[in-house]
C-alpha cells in the first residue's frame, strides 16, 4: 500500500486572533474572506500548516505500523523518501529510527527530519488498546512547490488503537470503523523563528470504504483551565492562550478531498475577550451543503469585547 493511498487528513483549525473592530457594535453583518484582519488569516494558516503538515507525517507512520510482524517491520512498498535507519530494543519497548528525506508520494510536500517510533514488543498496531509512542524530531516540512514557507516540528504524540484494526481494512466485511486517539505536546517554529505551542487530544473514527471512500469523525476530548472537549490549546504567536473546543463533531470525506463537510468548532483566547464558532459545510452561495455534495465555504460567528459579526470564507 503507497501512501497516495493513505489519508491525508487536512484538518483546518481556525484560531481567532486580533479582530480589531471600529465604530459602533456590529449585528451579525455577513462580509467575506477580504474582511478578516490580517492577523486572523495569519494565525488561520498557521494552524493549517500545522496540522496538515503533521498528518501528512504521520499517516506515513500509520502505514509503517500496519507493516509490522513478529519479525520487525516489512520495508515492501514503503512510503517515499523514507528510510528506517536502525531499530533498537530496550527492555520491553522497540524503537524505530525514521529519516524523512524528499517529498511524500504524492508530490504535495518536502520533509526533511527524523521521526522516533515506539511500541511495546509483541504488540501490533492493529491490536486493540496498542499504544504508539511518535517523536518528531527537528522535522522540516514545506509545500510543494516551495514558497518560502516552513514549519519545523518538534514534540511527541502518543496514539491508542482503541477499537483494534486498521484503516486499509474498513469495507472489507470485517469491520466496520477504526477509532483512534491522539494525545501529546507539539512546538512548531516557522520561516521567521516565530514558534507556538500547543497541546492535542484527538479522536478520529474511520468508517467508510478503503480506498477512496473513507469518511473520518473527529471529536476533542480534552479538558483545561475550566474548558472541556478540547481538541488543542497553547500558546499562539502572539503569546496568548487559545482553546479549541469541537462542539459538533467535525467530519470530512475523502470524495471531497477531506476538506470538512460538517461540524462546530469553537475557539477562545480569554486574555482578549475574543470568541469565534466556526460552522462547517458552506457552498459558494453560503448554504449548508446536503448529500453527498462538497463544501467550498465555511461560515465564522465571532465576537470581540461586545463586538460580532459574521463572515463566510473559502476553503482553502
Amino acid at each position: 500500500m503507497k501512501t497516495k493511498n493513505v489519508i491525508k487528513l487536512a484538518a483546518i483549525l481556525i484560531a481567532v486572533i486580533g479582530i480589531s473592530t471600529a465604530g459602533c457594535k456590529k449585528d451579525k453583518n455577513e462580509g467575506s474572506d477580504k474582511e478578516i484582519p490580517s492577523s486572523l488569516k495569519k494565525l488561520a494558516n498557521d494552524e493549517a500548516t500545522i496540522q496538515s503538515a503533521s498528518d501528512d507525517v504521520l499517516n506515513d507512520v500509520n502505514d509503517i505500523l500496519a507493516k509490522k510482524t513478529n519479525k520487525g517491520i516489512d520495508s515492501l512498498n514503503w512510503p517515499c523518501n523514507v528510510i528506517l535507519d536502525s531499530t533498537i530494543t530496550a527492555g520491553s519497548n522497540v524503537t524505530y529510527y525514521l529519516t524523512f528525506n524528499g517529498s511524500n508520494c504524492n508530490g504535495t510536500r518536502n520533509r526533511d527530519g527524523k521521526v522516533e517510533i515506539t511500541i511495546p514488543i509483541n504488540t501490533h498496531w492493529s491490536d486493540v488498546g496498542a499504544t504508539v509512542t511518535v517523536k518528531l524530531i527537528n522535522l522540516k516540512i514545506s509545500k510543494i512547490p516551495d514558497n518560502g514557507k516552513y514549519v519545523i516540528l518538534n514534540g511527541t504524540k502518543t496514539f491508542e488503537n482503541v477499537s483494534g484494526g486498521l484503516v486499509k481494512d474498513l469495507g472489507n466485511g470485517t469491520i466496520t470503523s477504526v477509532v483512534h486517539k491522539i494525545t501529546g505536546a507539539i512546538q512548531a517554529t516557522f520561516e521567521d523563528n516565530t514558534t507556538r505551542t500547543w497541546n492535542i487530544t484527538r479522536q478520529r473514527t474511520f468508517t467508510g470504504t478503503f480506498p477512496g471512500q473513507l469518511i473520518v469523525t473527529t471529536d476533542g476530548f480534552g479538558s483545561a483551565d475550566g474548558y472541556s472537549n478540547l481538541v488543542v490549546w497553547g500558546v499562539n504567536r502572539d503569546g496568548e492562550n487559545f482553546y479549541t473546543q469541537i462542539t459538533q463533531s467535525v467530519v470530512h470525506r475523502q470524495t471531497c478531498g477531506w476538506d470538512p463537510v460538517s461540524g462546530i468548532k469553537i475557539f477562545q483566547i480569554p486574555g482578549d475577550s475574543k470568541k469565534a464558532t466556526v460552522t462547517f459545510g458552506y457552498d459558494d452561495f453560503n448554504n449548508l451543503v446536503t448529500g453527498t455534495n462538497c463544501p467550498t465555504r465555511y461560515k465564522v460567528d465571532w465576537e470581540k469585547n461586545g463586538n460580532s459579526g459574521t463572515m463566510f470564507i473559502q476553503l482553502p
